[in-house]
């Protein structure tokens, strides 16, 4: 497709996008429930047809000689289905949050403000390899009464054409929109530089990718991004802490899966209670064959782990997002030091202290700056479905609109609404 049809097809999405949200936005939360618990059923309907164009993409990513997890994250298994499926029907039970008026206060002139939550209008999503987020997109866009257009991966691009074409159904089984869900049906990624440079059709653009496919859209989009650019999550065990717990946490917080952006990457340890936790959480990792990149204090105290593969951090470390079995390992001299440590080289996403001490746990939440603070667990927690959003549509480590996990209220937005019986202004 030339530049010129490149422009125009895009334009005509943006077109269909915007007339479809007004609809979407005035659709009863009835309607939208049931088009969610429809697009369930045909989910569940489709796998023979999924698997066929699931096949496609999965040959032709193996035949260009894709890496074992990057084919692996194409795949739409049946029990991949059935959870989006879940996820559907779980959104479809959740309290609608369209339309709702907090707030509302007289004011000494008479006039009642309050503010309304409503929807965004269109958001245009670019995201690679995971098919099943073209599901988890749609179904947020529905329930929060948003138009959107998603651009997937062009090595997913014939699955996400099959569940397209279920959302399109699902919408118009319910008297809702087709176009409220379009998926751009091309592979170009000119589309993509038109899509956020349109702010006449698209009010907010969220990459879900790398951090060049991130960086890319930060730095060209003409509409407002929402976005998170590196996971670097940090672990910090204080001093007094479980020391049973914090072994226990900080090893789920690494291993429980390495590639997610909520996996801690940095572990800092206050001296005081570093001898006897470093050996214990050493074993765990060395067993486990995660490489610690230490400083020379930590490095001390793990030497005597056996099999443990210690390599001295270099400042770069401290900044890592490693998305693998590895983990930079530091000790502090207490909290100040951690929480300095952690807004200078940390990523503002998730960060976490295992302490014993109220007032210390209060400080950590208060001050340091990241989307999600926690106490007492692991940084794995911070998404959208273990904080009870229903789904999430990314993780945002912005400061304004929405940060942290996005669900519903995250494709939200709040007006003011002013009620009065003929108040004039004196």
């Amino acid at each position: 497709m030339n530049a010129l049809n490149t422009a125009e097809y895009s334009q005509t999405l943006g077109i269909q996008a915007r007339a479809a949200s007004s609809l979407m936005a005035r659709a009863s939360a009835a309607s939208r429930s049931a088009c969610l618990r429809r697009l369930a059923a045909l989910l569940r309907e489709s796998q023979p047809a999924l698997d066929a164009a699931n096949a496609q993409d999965l040959g032709r990513a193996t035949a260009a000689g894709l890496s074992a997890p990057m084919v692996d994250r194409l795949r739409l298994t049946p029990k991949i289905v059935e959870t989006v499926a879940l996820g559907c029907e779980q959104l479809a039970a959740m309290p609608d949050v369209i339309g709702e008026i907090s707030g509302m206060n007289q004011q000494p002139s008479g006039i009642r403000v309050g503010q309304m939550r409503v929807p965004i209008g269109v958001f245009a999503m670019v995201f690679e390899s995971r098919p099943n987020v073209t599901i988890e997109a749609a179904s947020l866009a529905i329930k929060s009464g948003n138009a959107c257009i998603l651009r997937g991966g062009s090595e997913a691009i014939e699955s996400n054409k099959a569940l397209a074409r279920l959302v399109q159904q699902a919408l118009t089984d319910s008297g809702l929109p087709a176009d409220g869900v379009q998926l751009v049906q091309i592979t170009d990624r000119a589309v993509v530089s038109e899509l956020i440079a349109m702010p006449q059709y698209v009010d907010m653009a969220i990459p879900r990718g790398g951090k060049g496919l991130i960086e890319r859209i930060s730095r060209d989009a003409k509409v407002p991004v929402l976005k998170h650019l590196d996971g670097n999550c940090h672990v910090y065990v204080d001093d007094p802490c479980d020391i049973a717990m914090a072994v226990t946490v900080a090893d789920n917080a690494k291993t429980q899966k390495y590639s997610p952006c909520n996996a801690s990457e940095s572990l800092l340890v206050a001296r005081g209670v570093a001898a006897e936790f470093l050996p214990a959480i050493g074993a765990i990792y060395a067993a486990k064959g995660v490489e610690m990149r230490v400083c020379l204090e930590s490095r001390a105290l793990l030497a005597a782990v056996a099999d443990a593969q210690l390599v001295d951090a270099t400042e770069q470390d401290w900044s890592t997002e490693y998305l693998a079995p590895i983990i930079s390992i530091k000790v502090v001299e207490g909290l100040d030091a951690a929480i300095a440590h952690i807004n200078h080289y940390g990523s503002h996403h998730t960060d976490a202290i295992l302490t014993r001490d109220h007032m210390h746990a209060q400080r950590f939440l208060r001050e340091v700056d990241s989307a999600s603070v926690m106490v007492n667990t692991s940084t794995r927690f911070a998404d959208g479905f273990e904080f009870g959003l229903g789904a999430e549509i990314g993780i945002s480590t912005d400061k304004f609109h929405a940060r942290g996990p996005v669900g519903i209220e995250g494709l939200t937005s709040l007006k003011y609404v002013v009620l009065g019986n003929g108040e004039v202004r004196g």
